[in-house]
């Protein structure tokens, strides 16, 4: 009896050790995703780049998202400084979207002063992989330079993504909504986790 007691303690201390081990490496995980994700919009942004790259996000009905209203003025921003560079709109339809990303991105951008024939639209793709392969296929053959536009969250994975594809770009990183700064951040992380997992079984 007393030694049954005995080893019930001593698995409950273990399962304490454990469960405090595995608290503090998944913590010092997210911190080293949060450090990559900080590093990568910290760097300095070059003017006059030959194109960018708009990443979408969600559409409601025909308004684009908060999060999407922020890429687009971010790239305005950016276009109506540089104007030699020339934008590549990214993103299909989706569920309760009226017309794409693309397209949102396309009107945002008109509306903000960006001539539409500064603008090409990529309106097929629905994964972040997919905006970054599909709009490759459009960017003109003499451009060199190239930046990609989306969230501060989101631009360590987009631009990794790219690097995979052949591209070597940095990010223009747009604000991210307060009231969703935890929900995509918390997102962002698990979608990077994939990534680096695909990646591992990929080689």
């Amino acid at each position: 009896m007393l030694n049954n007691e005995r080893e019930m303690k001593r698995g409950k201390t273990w399962a304490v050790k454990f469960s405090l081990i595995s608290f503090v490496v998944l913590l010092g995980y997210f911190g080293f995703l949060h450090m990559k994700i900080q590093e990568s919009i910290h760097q300095q942004i070059p003017e006059n780049a030959d194109y960018l790259i708009i990443l979408g996000a969600r559409v409601k009905g025909s308004v684009p998202s908060l999060s999407l209203q922020y890429r687009i003025d971010k790239a305005a921003e950016y276009l109506s400084a540089n104007k030699q560079t020339v934008v590549i709109v990214s993103g299909g339809k989706g569920p309760g979207e009226d017309i794409s990303e693309a397209k949102a991105m396309q009107q945002g951008l008109i509306a903000q002063g960006i001539e539409e024939a500064r603008i090409m639209m990529e309106d097929k793709s629905t994964t972040t992989h997919e905006n970054i392969v599909f709009s490759k296929e459009l960017i003109p053959d003499t451009a060199a330079s190239g930046l990609i536009v989306s969230n501060d969250f989101h631009i360590y994975r987009a631009v990794e993504i790219a690097k995979k594809e052949g591209l070597d770009m940095k990010g223009v990183p747009a604000k991210t909504p307060k009231v969703s700064l935890l929900k995509s951040y918390t997102r962002e992380y698990l979608a990077i986790t994939k990534y680096y997992l695909t990646e591992l079984i990929g080689r």
